[in-house]
């Protein structure tokens, strides 16, 4: 057995929990920027254009890292990577001054910790694929991933009073703070298992392969790059990734500006009503997690099944919510809609994001690493391109509180969910492709 370093508490558990914290603290970053430039960007009179070209800054240097931080988990442990990727992150928040102005700065420091993070989720899907195995598969990682969640619904609700109080700039201070706590916890508690978990308990599943538990993998492991890129339910799982996350994205960076300007309201008058829809992710994913494990253990549905039929009730929802939220005209109405569009999406996480461990839990970091880059791009053409669409409704309506310049932002990540979710019906699969 692995050593346990809590009493009664199973490694693989504690390695689940510190990536859940490390997934919270990330989206903490991610949000809190985006609030802290907001507020600083608004003070500055920088148009919603430039605001939309530095806030997907980000995503640019995230694309550049994934299926490197995928290889170099594959390669070096994604242990060592996801600490490196954190400690890097991390520092470059401490150093950086949130100035509107210094433009150069803020995309520099924006794409070193894009580049940063994007070698945390790869790594963690090599972690989770050597520690979990295939019967905790959907759970586990869902409740890693809901961590982004928990913790866009933290970064919510704490830091626009932080902002108020002490200035956009100690979002940037607290941000480190949180990365450095973590960095130290990983580095006493995380470990290598001794053998790898991708066979044990492949008898509780309902799949036609078995794979032989015993079987040591070999030290040596040649990418097979071209099957990868290539393979149909590779590409079913990138089309999720990229629809998936460009509707987060584009509600991560703009929900701040559409309460603001769209609703006229303000973030820290509106208390605790605004984290509810990162906390509906958090309870939705791991919701999705417990019912997919269920449906496979119990043999209610085969693994391709279940994914499939999560995956298309999370995305049709989630598509029909975000086309309604442009025609609520109040904080409540605007706080359902968007909880209940990403509530689904994250529900639907258990379908297309546990699928990489499904076909290649050997490759799970590199999988991982080519959709999340597809994710990464969403995050650069939605964010940009809406900012775009809201100057170009403000020149045609010259009033950003219409409804009708916020149709275009909503419909189109709607319209994305019903095709992804066509696509994931015919072409993925649960059965293990790459061995």
């Amino acid at each position: 057995m692995t050593k346990k370093p809590f009493l009664f508490i199973p490694v693989r558990y504690l390695i689940v929990f510190l990536t859940f914290i490390c997934t919270s603290v990330c989206y903490i970053e991610r949000v809190g920027f985006s609030i802290a430039y907001t507020v600083a960007a608004d003070a500055a009179a920088v148009t919603q254009s430039s605001k939309g070209s530095i806030l997907s800054t980000f995503y640019y240097g995230y694309a550049c890292s994934q299926v490197p931080g995928g290889y170099a988990a594959q390669k070096i442990g994604g242990r060592r990577v996801l600490l490196l990727s954190f400690l890097l992150w991390s520092l470059t928040c401490f150093l950086v001054p949130l100035d509107p102005n210094r433009v150069t700065v803020l995309v520099v420091a924006r794409l070193l910790v894009g580049v940063a993070q994007g070698f945390i989720f790869p790594s963690i899907h090599t972690v989770l694929a050597q520690w979990v195995p295939p019967h905790e598969r959907s759970r586990s990682v869902s409740l890693t991933t809901s961590g982004m969640y928990l913790g866009a619904a933290l970064g919510m609700l704490l830091l626009p009073s932080l902002v108020k109080f002490k200035g956009p700039q100690s979002v940037f201070v607290a941000e480190a703070a949180l990365g450095a706590v973590w960095s130290l916890l990983w580095f006493k508690y995380s470990s290598d298992p001794k053998a790898t978990a991708s066979g044990a308990g492949e008898q509780l599943l309902p799949t036609n392969k078995k794979i032989d538990a015993r079987k040591p993998a070999p030290k040596t492991v040649t990418i097979p790059w071209v099957k990868i890129m290539t393979n149909l339910p590779v590409w079913a799982i990138v089309v999720n990734n990229f629809t998936f996350h460009y509707a987060l994205y584009v509600l991560m960076n703009w929900l701040p500006t559409y309460f603001e300007l769209g609703l006229q309201l303000s973030l820290h008058d509106m208390g605790s009503s605004k984290m509810m829809p990162y906390l509906n992710m958090f309870l939705f994913s791991n919701i999705g997690g417990v019912v997919a494990d269920y449906l496979i253990t119990r043999r209610i549905m085969s693994v391709t099944r279940t994914r499939k039929f999560l995956n298309t009730m999370g995305f049709v929802v989630a598509s029909l919510a975000l086309a309604v939220i442009p025609s609520f005209r109040t904080s409540g109405g605007a706080v359902f809609c968007s909880s209940v569009a990403l509530g689904f999406l994250a529900l639907g996480r258990a379908g297309f994001a546990v699928n990489h461990m499904d076909i290649a839990p050997r490759y799970a970091g590199i999988v991982m690493g080519v959709s999340n880059t597809a994710g990464t791009l969403a995050g650069i053409v939605g964010v940009d391109l809406t900012g775009k669409l809201l100057e170009a409704a403000k020149v045609a309506d010259a009033d950003l509180s219409s409804p009708e310049s916020w149709k275009a932002v909503f419909f189109i990540p709607g319209l994305l969910c019903v095709f992804s979710s066509l696509i994931f019906l015919l072409f993925s699969t649960g059965e293990r492709i790459f061995d």
